[in-house]
């Protein structure tokens, strides 16, 4: 649980450091996000697509520490 939460931190802090950067790559405007109107000035966004990439990433991340 220890190396987790270090992980999970060290991946915040690195995301944080690099936001500027990370703020350019598509994530939530890809292929397959969802984007429902549902009345005049509401929308329904589903992220579908970027739910997937963004499992993935964390699953092969979590699988290169154990």
């Amino acid at each position: 649980m220890q190396r987790l939460l270090i992980a999970v931190g060290i991946t915040l802090l690195l995301a944080g450091l690099l936001w500027p950067w990370l703020r350019v790559i598509p994530f939530g405007r890809l292929p397959g996000d969802l984007l429902i109107p549902v009345g005049e000035h509401t929308r329904l966004y589903l992220p579908v697509t970027t739910m997937i990439l963004f499992s993935l990433v964390v699953s092969l991340i979590l699988r290169l520490f154990r």
